[in-house]
């Protein structure tokens, strides 16, 4: 029979990894949703992104009372500025990425989040200073000959993906030093994007060269104010998947999304995958097929060595009473 208690636990379990799903499954799908945004630029769509994801979150935080922690920021400097940094390198990346799929990159892009984790190790080995496993090593030196057989198949190399990967890499890293729940994390960075982004929706409306409320009417407006639903609400599901799955599990969803992006590529916006952009993609995914296993075996042998640590501990509690008693 069951206990009350592991039927909660698997209950949680579920719901963590719907939200998981859920997450990983809206950035998957968000590049059907950005060239909706036309004919506003990249730069215009990210400029209202920051503002409208700035005033949900403000809402949010208004509902839920949450706002220790912003005058606690403020009075750490050092923080303050990580999260300028985290805020700065979240901008490369969404308008990296937002220009990309309006571009016709959708599968260039998908291949940056596909590196991503491996360039959060190289990121932890040459900052953290982080001793590297035989097998990520294995995995990493896979990864480069993909990048550069990618480079020939280009013409060039992948850059779109590489700067995607690097930031959204070392945005991982500063938020790792700073240590903020994910919606107090997108308020603090979106207060810092706030005015620069402001000012150039207000110098574009000046100079007549905004598209909000002037082509396309209501529903183009609409979609613009909307990018800050799109922005938040994902990042809201993760954070309740984070919470409630293990480590392990978010490792493997985190996978979804440029499954989704690379699929979307190349069965919806029909992009060309001529046989060494194969070869390459190929090559990255024998890399991250690598990674995966070795942080499944990793994960499994301290599991492991974890239960075998109780077993000892209770054994030696069982035993304990009698040497203290004669």
């Amino acid at each position: 029979m069951q206990s009350k208690g592991s039927t909660g636990s698997k209950s949680e379990q579920r719901t963590g990894l719907l939200n998981g799903v859920a997450a990983y499954g809206m950035w998957g799908l968000v590049p059907l949703y950005w060239p909706l945004l036309k004919p506003a630029g990249a730069v215009e769509i990210l400029a209202h992104r920051m503002v409208w994801s700035l005033a949900l979150v403000v809402v949010a935080l208004v509902v839920m009372r949450r706002w220790a922690w912003a005058g606690e920021l403020l009075r750490q400097p050092r923080k303050l500025a990580l999260v300028t940094v985290a805020a700065a390198v979240i901008t490369v990346n969404w308008g990296v990425y937002i220009w990309a799929v309006n571009a016709g990159h959708v599968v260039e892009a998908s291949l940056g989040y596909f590196i991503n984790p491996l360039v959060t190790i190289a990121l932890g080995v040459l900052i953290l200073k982080e001793r590297m496993r035989p097998w990520q090593w294995a995995a990493v030196g896979v990864a480069f000959t993909a990048v550069v057989v990618l480079t020939v198949g280009y013409g060039q190399p992948p850059w779109i993906s590489l700067c995607l990967a690097f930031s959204f890499g070392t945005y991982g890293l500063v938020k790792k030093k700073v240590n903020l729940g994910g919606i107090e994390s997108l308020a603090a960075e979106t207060a810092i994007q706030f005015l620069p982004a402001l000012a150039y929706l207000l110098w574009l409306t000046a100079s007549g060269d905004s598209t909000f409320g002037t082509q396309g009417g209501a529903g183009h407006a609409a979609l613009l104010a909307s990018t800050g639903v799109v922005t938040a609400i994902p990042l809201v599901c993760f954070g309740a998947a984070a919470i409630r799955v293990p480590l392990s599990t978010l490792g493997l969803l985190q996978y979804l999304a440029p499954v989704f992006q690379f699929l979307l590529g190349i069965l919806y916006f029909h992009e060309a995958m001529p046989p060494e952009r194969w070869a390459g993609f190929a090559l990255v995914w024998l890399a991250l097929s690598l990674l995966t296993w070795d942080a499944l075996r990793a994960a499994h042998r301290a599991s492991r060595a974890l239960r075998t640590a109780t077993s000892r501990v209770v054994a030696e509690e069982q035993i304990a009473p009698v040497y203290e008693h004669p």
